[in-house]
């Protein structure tokens, strides 16, 4: 069979065009591959942009406000948050002035302010006798006039001076005229009063050094108000983050690495040294947490009344380690008969080597996403301890001792557990959204599929 004979032009080189060529997405590491999956999860973003503003609040707040978190100040007693309150200097010994019976049937005798507010009123005709009520609504025609203040007994008593927690706000005064004994509803004359802060003059020089009486001064802005000694309050957020957040953070990382180093041990060796260690673990699972706190707390000579912060770490670090070291237990189990570690072992590695340098790096993804779940929990604890007041509490300001003061108002100053509240509550969000996302950002199974 005859065939055509090859030539040189039969020949020629393969190109290397044509898309079967080209890279369709780079090649990224395992951290770069999980930093461009957390990227793409908004909720995860998010949160960690929150977590990162936590640390900058904790870290320069007291920097960039610079008010006291302990001053206190009697005149600014649980004030709702404000911008600045505008105060009238006065003399702390004022009493009524002298001053005839005016024409109107109710009339304030000077500026009312929180020092005192001077009231005088003309006779009414057939009054044996004047009762005087306070209100801050507008009595009703149910006649509901308030707070009772005096029971002036004689128809000559036509002043009165009130003193008696007044807060800057507005005020109804009802005078009520009593005749055998009986009040005349029907005949009472009801006045408007807008009450001004007051301060005397030694409390006003701690804010303007040459404030005088009669001059009126700005006060420092409360954004978040005061509590019930006239404590700034995001002053006093800054302080208890910086106990809270600092709680939340090393004892987790304390615990997850006495965790770590337990569960790794237990995983490698295995036989006697790991039922030992998970008999262990099984048995300080096994333990109540507040009984071994109140323990603890007596351990340490800590008394009622005092806070037990190292008491609290020490609870939380003795008894929480447990399910980090169950975790890595088990990864461990799944790893150690791996090539690279049977490889290295023929090499010689040694037991220290293989976990330091194999097993718990690889581990590493599992151990950050548990310590993004971790701080919220221990936050969280550390709030409720400090609530019922076995961790933190007063003068120390954390965030579980300031909702502990907050809610013994709360019907009155519900600012001061609700700023606390929501701190805590955006913080313990945050991570564990940001926790949600780094576990689905480090699994190796979601690598390559976007």
């Amino acid at each position: 069979m005859k065939t055509d004979a090859l030539t040189r032009s039969d020949f020629v080189p393969a190109t290397r065009t044509g898309s079967a060529h080209q890279i369709s997405r780079p090649s990224l590491s395992y951290w770069q591959d999980a930093w461009v999956r957390l990227k793409n999860n908004r909720q995860a973003l998010a949160s960690l942009f929150i977590v990162g503003a936590l640390f900058l609040f904790t870290v320069l707040g007291p920097y960039i406000w610079t008010q006291s978190p302990a001053r206190q100040s009697l005149a600014e007693i649980s004030q709702p948050p404000t911008l600045g309150l505008r105060a009238l200097v006065v003399d702390g010994a004022q009493t009524i002035a002298p001053k005839a019976v005016l024409s109107a049937s109710l009339e304030t005798l000077a500026a009312p302010h929180t020092r005192g507010v001077a009231l005088q009123w003309k006779p009414i005709e057939g009054a044996q006798g004047y009762a005087l009520y306070r209100n801050e609504v507008e009595p009703s025609e149910r006649l509901d006039f308030g707070l009772p203040l005096a029971e002036l007994k004689g128809a000559a008593q036509l002043t009165y001076q009130d003193r008696l927690n007044l807060e800057p706000k507005t005020y109804f005064y009802t005078v009520v005229p009593v005749s055998q004994g009986e009040e005349i509803g029907s005949r009472a004359v009801t006045l408007e009063v807008d009450v001004q802060l007051a301060l005397q003059e030694n409390e006003a020089q701690s804010y303007v050094a040459e404030a005088k009486i009669g001059e009126e001064i700005r006060l420092p802005a409360h954004p978040f108000g005061t509590d019930y000694l006239g404590r700034d309050m995001l002053a006093r957020i800054i302080a208890g983050a910086r106990v809270s957040l600092s709680i939340g953070f090393f004892a987790p990382i304390i615990y997850i690495f006495l965790g770590v180093l337990i569960g790794g041990l237990a995983g490698y060796l295995g036989g006697r040294v790991d039922m030992v260690l998970m008999r262990l673990t099984d048995l300080v699972i096994a333990l109540p947490f507040l009984l071994f706190m109140i323990l603890f707390r007596i351990a340490f000579g800590v008394g009622p009344g005092e806070s037990g912060i190292i008491p609290m770490v020490v609870a939380l670090v003795a008894l929480s380690w447990t399910s980090s070291a169950r975790l890595v237990r088990g990864q461990i189990l799944q790893l150690r008969e791996s090539e690279y570690v049977q490889a290295a072992r023929l090499l010689g590695a040694k037991t220290g080597y293989l976990l330091l340098r194999h097993l718990v790096p690889n581990t590493i993804g599992v151990i950050l996403v548990y310590l993004t779940f971790a701080i919220p929990s221990t936050i969280f604890t550390e709030a409720f301890l400090s609530f019922i007041g076995m961790g933190v509490v007063p003068p120390t300001p954390s965030w579980g001792s300031l909702s502990d003061d907050g809610i013994k108002t709360f019907l009155t100053y519900p600012h001061e557990f609700i700023v606390p509240a929501v701190f805590i509550s955006i913080t313990v969000l945050a991570f564990n959204l940001l926790g949600d996302g780094l576990r689905d950002a480090l699994d190796p199974k979601m690598r390559g599929r976007e």
